[in-house]
């Protein structure tokens, strides 16, 4: 087989951020001219499990507005509370995420944006799909002000 013929495995896309030291416990981190102000305190800004739990809750959501867009079913309004429960010991990661979905719009159906919520955790949220294999993710979705049943969704990997 010639080198020709070897083929390394294609890269997706690649993300770079920059991280600035604040003093303290504090950083500055992100893009060049899009940063976020993280403190390990969480006195000045949010901790950086916070913000990892904040990418999980707005990254699947973002898939859930898209989805219910397609479907002719817009969203007015969308607010979200996560929850994450993490190991007593170190590393400290989450063992547990409960998500509460709020989503307002005329036409959205509870069916429908179950499955959108499904689809984002399953196929299309690339932070979820990071995080370790054996969190148990729960998540209640409120269609204009009707609560459903809880349901644990499987995070794709």
């Amino acid at each position: 087989m010639s080198d020709a013929a070897v083929m390394e495995p294609a890269m997706g896309p690649v993300n770079h951020v920059v991280a600035r030291w604040e003093g303290e416990h504090r950083f500055s981190a992100g893009r060049e001219g899009i940063m976020t102000l993280m403190d390990g305190s969480a006195k000045a800004g949010q901790s950086p499990v916070d913000i990892l739990l904040s990418a999980v809750t707005v990254c699947g959501a973002i898939d859930v507005v898209d989805i219910l867009a397609k479907r002719r079913t817009p969203v007015e309004s969308f607010t979200l509370e996560s929850r994450g429960e993490r190991k007593a010991e170190h590393p400290r990661r989450f063992t547990h995420l409960f998500v509460t979905y709020r989503v307002v719009g005329a036409g959205i159906e509870a069916v429908h944006a179950e499955r959108a919520i499904q689809l984002a955790w399953e196929r299309y949220c690339s932070v979820a799909g990071s995080l370790h294999e054996d969190i148990v993710v729960e998540t209640t979705l409120v269609v204009n002000g009707a609560s459903q049943a809880s349901v644990i969704q499987t995070v794709g990997h």
